[in-house]
């Protein structure tokens, strides 16, 4: 997807074959927000030394879990059924080090003595071992199914400045805490638990009822605590049949965007000045479309059923501005002779215009 190109994020669907593995791995380059549309998984990362604690969840339908950047992790299908989840990774490639295949099949080996006093087992074992992982079943990304990522060609330097240098594994976010920072404090990692990492629910259509047609469900550093620093997040957004999200922006990320259901909804940004080009596209079930950082776009259902998706957004606060909103609903307003005059209309139809907000 060139379009992801700078934009740092990627997405890619995974599939488990009933007691299917995702083995042990990291992703070098970014942080993963996982959520489980079909099945059971069990998942789990391991901190960094000397704590190597290992932090772990069974995952359901609809669940939502987040693996921090750099730490080894995994996923296990537990059930007799496919599973199938979205992954939404906080790079535009975010690399990935399968471990089995790093250490027993790296091209030249890892000399056999080397691995076996770092194992401290027969070095006679780790010949066999490196035998049988000679070819890696995971050398382009380490998940299966055509991943959404886009190969950098060039020196990345110029992207770079949207990466974080983290100094922890995790700042779980301790949100009882008064202290404003850029972001929130980070809470004792001593009392860190699985449900810092984690969310439910995105499995469940959310009520849009309203005068737009719209809803969506969150997962920022907000609801799951353990995002914070990550730069990333995540919703489940519900549109109604004939439903909208109105023109907005998000100040501080991209967004990606996947439909679950639907086949209608129409999809759409505007570049910025001078060209203000409009790019729109009509997308369906499976389909996938990237929205620019701080571009204004819009999505609307054009279809009689209603339509849901997951989106990723590359920060863990992305912010969102509603065109009409802040221009018509600011607090206290913007002068009606300015909007006026910058819209090229009578001041009445400015003031009528926000009697509505």
């Amino acid at each position: 997807m060139p379009g992801l190109n700078t934009l740092g994020i990627s997405m890619v669907r995974i599939d488990y074959a009933p007691w299917g593995i995702n083995p042990p791995h990291t992703h070098p380059r970014a942080s993963e927000i996982l959520t489980i549309l079909e099945g059971c998984l069990q998942v789990g990362f391991i901190t960094s030394s000397p704590e190597n604690r290992h932090i772990s969840k069974v995952l359901q339908k609809g669940d939502v879990f987040v693996f921090p950047i750099g730490l080894i992790h995994y996923q296990r299908n537990l059930d007799s059924k496919n599973a199938i989840a979205i992954a939404a990774l906080s790079s535009q490639n975010p690399g990935v080090i399968t471990v089995a295949n790093a250490v027993f099949g790296s091209v030249p080996d890892i000399s056999s003595d080397v691995l076996a006093k770092a194992f401290q087992v027969d070095k006679n074992n780790f010949s066999s071992e490196e035998s049988k992982v000679s070819t890696p079943k995971f050398a382009n990304y380490g998940l299966p199914r055509h991943p959404l990522v886009r190969t950098c060609s060039f020196d990345c330097k110029c992207c770079s400045g949207t990466r974080y240098n983290p100094i922890l594994d995790f700042c779980v976010a301790d949100t009882k805490n008064t202290v404003l920072v850029n972001g929130y404090v980070c809470k004792d990692p001593k009392t860190v638990q699985a449900e810092d990492f984690y969310a439910s629910g995105f499995h469940i259509p959310t009520n849009t009822s309203n005068q737009l047609g719209f809803n969506a469900l969150p997962a920022t550093a907000a609801q799951i605590p353990g995002l914070n620093t990550f730069g990333i997040s995540a919703a489940r957004i519900d549109y109604a049949p004939g439903g909208i999200i109105p023109p907005h922006s998000h100040p501080r990320a991209t967004e990606i965007l996947i439909v679950l259901e639907g086949s209608q909804l129409e999809v759409g940004f505007v570049t910025s000045n001078p060209e203000n080009r409009h790019i729109t596209k009509v997308i369906g079930k499976g389909d996938v479309f990237v929205f620019p950082v701080g571009l204004i776009h819009y999505q609307r259902n054009n279809g009689s059923q209603p339509a849901s998706g997951i989106v990723a957004f590359s920060s863990q606060n992305p912010g969102v501005h509603t065109v009409a909103n802040v221009v018509f609903g600011s607090n206290p307003e913007i002068a009606t002779d300015i909007l006026a005059k910058a819209f090229q209309v009578d001041n009445n139809v400015i003031n009528q215009i926000k009697s509505h907000f």
